[in-house]
């Protein structure tokens, strides 16, 4: 297979989600899809060890999808051969009432990965310009001055929050964290048949709620929101990528030939050299352990 072109999936002008493709394999049969990952995530993970012995670039990767997207299960597929002491998962539910006490950029904030390790958003800042702008009467929670209505909720609100998630990215950003945004791109098809599979497989019931029901109905206002925020705050420090989310093995894919191809940029992160007073006695170090066999 020839190598992914990942610039294919970066948004670098307005972008019509329309246009993206939604599905990808590649033209291979799932085997050699999960070959290839294979081989990807163990670079990853070689890659991860290097990163955090040089311990002075974090790496955040953001995801985003519709319900029933694969942001589970890519996760769980693309880090699988990282040393778990350096990769963070966090998945943000619905903010609690200590996170509705602060501004809403708060908690994603203290959740930021530490110099040296990876950090993964399943679900991000960026609910606070999806779920929210689709149900605006959430913001009522957040306790703003000046709002006291959601009449004013207006433009103006929204504009200046994408503001201040751009103000936030380039923060982090030039103090060292690595941030990649993959928008998983589902078809409204697909997301159908994976909520009847939840319905019809016992093993899957769990993860089945009424309310991806009511959601799903909101789909076009997702969609619209989703375009208006990927078009807004795709910078060449924190760009989006837009991911063909039906084919769950490509969609991995895609997301690890990312990081990879990306992380590989940056030549400064290297194992850092020992001390050279340690490198003139190494001999000693190596006969005083052999000696000990003796």
């Amino acid at each position: 297979m020839k190598d992914i072109d990942i610039d294919f999936y970066r948004v670098k002008d307005q972008i019509s989600l329309d246009n993206c493709n939604t599905y990808e394999n590649f033209g291979e049969d799932d085997d050699d899809l999960k070959k290839q990952l294979d081989k990807v995530r163990r670079e990853l993970g070689e890659f991860q060890d290097t990163l955090y012995a040089h311990g002075k670039y974090s790496v955040l990767v953001c995801l985003q999808g519709m319900d029933t997207a694969g942001k589970d299960s890519l996760i769980r597929e693309v880090f699988k051969d990282f040393n778990v002491r350096g990769v963070v998962v966090h998945s943000f539910k619905v903010p609690t009432e200590l996170e509705l006490k602060h501004d809403y950029i708060w908690r994603h904030y203290i959740a930021l990965p530490a110099k040296g390790k990876v950090g993964v958003f399943n679900r991000t800042h960026y609910e606070n310009v999806l779920v929210t702008r689709v149900h605006p009467e959430y913001i009522m929670g957040e306790h703003i001055p000046g709002i006291h209505s959601v009449e004013d909720i207006d433009d103006v609100f929204w504009k200046k929050r994408f503001e201040q998630i751009n103000n936030f990215e380039k923060h982090i950003a030039d103090n060292g964290t690595i941030i990649f945004k993959f928008f998983l791109h589902l078809s409204k098809e697909e997301q159908r048949q994976r909520l009847l599979r939840r319905l019809q497989l016992q093993k899957k019931n769990w993860k089945f709620s009424p309310g991806d029901l009511k959601e799903r109905q909101l789909w076009d206002k997702y969609q619209e929101c989703y375009e208006d925020a990927l078009n807004k705050t795709s910078r060449p420090h924190a760009p989006w990528y837009v991911i063909p989310a039906d084919n769950k093995k490509g969609a991995r894919l895609i997301v690890a030939n990312t990081l990879l191809q990306e992380l590989k940029k940056y030549k400064d992160i290297k194992e850092p050299e020992l001390d050279d007073k340690i490198k003139a006695n190494m001999e000693d170090y190596k006969n005083q352990l052999q000696s000990e066999k003796e």
